[in-house]
C-alpha cells in the first residue's frame, strides 16, 4: 500500500529539487548570453542554436530514455542525469572554445531526458489515483519556477563573473544527485520493471507521433509548439535585444525577468482558478494568445527601462496562464491516455524549444526586431487555429 503524501515529503522535495535544477539550468544561460557573445565574439545565429541543441538532444534521447527508465528503474536513471547535468554545466563553465559549448548543451540535454521523465514516473509510482493530480501540481511548478526564475538567478550570480552561474548549477546538481543517492529508493520491484517495460514494447515514438494528429489532440499540441516557440524565441532574443538597443547589464536583465516571473507566479497562484472556472479553458488560451501578439509587437516599440518591464511582464503572464490551461484542457482530454499526452506534450514542447531559439537567432542577425514580430505572427496563427476548435473535440464543452 502506498503511503499518503505527507509521509513522503523527503521524497518529494528531492524529486521537486531535480526537475526544478534542470530548467534553471536551462534558463541560467539567458541574462549572460550577450556576455558571452560579446567575449567570444559569437553571432545571434550561433547564441539561438546553443539553445536549441538542449531541447534538440533531449528530443532525440527521449524515447530511448523512457525505456531505460522502465527497463533499468527510476532512480538509477534519475542519478545518472543528474550527473550528467552537473558535467555539462561544468564543461559550459570552463569551456573557451563553442565547440565546447555545443557539447555541453548536448550533454545537458540528454541528460534532461533522463531526469524529467524519470521523476514523472516516480511521482506516479508513489501516489495513490486521488494525490497523483496534486503531486503532479508540485512537479509542474518546479519546471515553471526553474524555468521562469533561472534567468533571474543567473543575472544576479554573473555579478560574481558571466561563468559563475554555471558552476552554480554545477554544484547545485551535485549536490541533489548525492542526496538522491541516499534518500530516494527505487519504487518498483524487478519484476513490475519488466512487467512495464514488457507493455510498453508494442509503442514507439512514430506511432505515438501520428495518435497526437487525432482531432481531439492535434489544435492543442500545436499551441503547446506556440508556446513554446513564442516563450523560448522571446527569452532567447530579450537579453541580446536589451544589451544592444539599451545596453543593459546582466543585472538589468535579471531584475526585470525575476519582477515578471514573480508577478506571473502570483496572478497564477491565486487567480488561474478562478479565470478558468468563469473563462473556461478555451476563452483564457484565446485572450493569452491575444495578448502574446500584442505584446509581441509591442516589444519593438519599448524605450526606457520600465516599458521593457511592463511589456516584458505582461509577455510572462499570458504565457504563464496559458501553459497550465492547456495542460487543464490535454489531462481532461486525456481519460486513460496521461502518458501518451504527457509524452506528446513534452515532445511538442520541445520541437518548439529547438525551433523558436534557432529561428530567433537566424533573425536577430537580420533586424533586432525581426523576431518579436515573427513570434507574433507564429502566435497570430495559434489563435486562428483556436477559432475551429469545435465542442465535439472536448474544449467546447469545458468552456462553457
Amino acid at each position: 500500500m502506498k503511503k499518503p503524501l505527507k509521509e513522503q515529503k523527503a521524497v518529494l522535495l528531492i524529486l521537486l529539487s531535480n526537475i526544478f535544477i534542470v530548467f534553471l539550468g536551462v534558463g541560467l544561460i539567458v541574462p549572460v548570453m550577450p556576455s558571452f557573445k560579446n567575449l567570444m565574439h559569437l553571432s545571434g545565429e550561433t547564441m539561438g542554436y546553443l539553445m536549441a541543441v538542449f531541447a534538440f538532444a533531449q528530443l532525440l534521447m527521449s524515447p530511448i530514455a523512457g525505456r531505460w527508465i522502465d527497463r533499468f528503474g527510476r532512480k538509477k536513471m534519475i542519478v545518472i542525469g543528474l550527473f550528467l547535468f552537473s558535467i555539462s554545466e561544468l564543461i559550459f563553465g570552463l569551456g573557451t572554445d563553442v565547440s565546447v559549448l555545443y557539447a555541453s548543451r548536448i550533454l545537458g540535454g540528454i541528460s534532461g531526458a533522463f531526469i524529467m521523465p524519470g521523476v514523472t514516473a516516480y511521482v506516479a509510482d508513489i501516489t495513490s489515483a486521488h494525490e497523483r493530480p496534486k503531486a503532479m501540481g508540485y512537479v509542474s511548478a518546479a519546471i515553471s519556477i526553474g524555468f521562469i526564475i533561472g534567468p533571474g538567478i543567473g543575472g544576479f550570480i554573473a555579478e560574481l563573473g558571466i561563468r559563475a552561474p554555471f558552476y552554480f548549477a554545477a554544484g547545485f546538481a551535485l549536490l541533489t544527485c548525492i542526496s538522491s543517492i541516499f534518500i530516494l529508493k527505487e519504487p518498483l520491484t524487478k519484476e513490475q520493471l519488466a512487467e512495464i517495460s514488457q507493455l510498453k514494447e508494442d509503442t514507439n515514438f512514430i506511432t505515438d507521433l501520428r495518435r497526437s494528429f487525432q482531432p481531439m489532440y492535434i489544435i492543442a499540441f500545436i499551441i503547446v509548439f506556440v508556446l513554446a516557440f513564442g516563450l523560448s524565441a522571446y527569452e532567447t532574443v530579450f537579453s541580446m535585444y536589451s544589451d544592444e538597443k539599451f545596453g543593459f547589464t546582466p543585472r538589468d536583465i535579471a531584475t526585470i525577468i525575476t519582477i515578471s516571473s514573480i508577478f506571473g507566479v502570483i496572478v497564477q497562484v491565486f487567480l488561474f482558478g478562478k479565470m478558468v472556472n468563469k473563462l473556461g479553458e478555451k476563452r483564457l488560451i484565446q485572450i493569452c494568445l491575444i495578448a502574446g501578439v500584442i505584446f509581441a509587437v509591442m516589444s519593438t516599440m519599448m524605450s526606457s527601462y520600465l516599458s521593457v518591464l511592463a511589456v516584458t511582464s505582461c509577455i510572462f503572464l499570458a504565457f504563464d496562464l496559458l501553459r497550465p490551461a492547456l495542460t487543464t484542457y490535454l489531462s481532461k482530454t486525456a481519460e486513460k491516455e496521461q502518458g501518451f499526452v504527457a509524452g506528446m506534450n513534452s515532445t511538442y514542447t520541445s520541437l518548439g524549444n529547438i525551433i523558436g531559439p534557432a529561428l530567433g537567432g537566424i533573425l536577430f542577425d537580420m533586424n533586432i526586431e525581426y523576431p518579436f514580430l515573427v513570434s507574433a505572427i507564429i502566435i497570430f496563427v495559434g489563435l486562428l487555429l483556436t477559432l475551429v476548435w469545435k465542442e465535439k473535440q472536448g474544449l467546447g464543452g469545458l468552456s462553457g
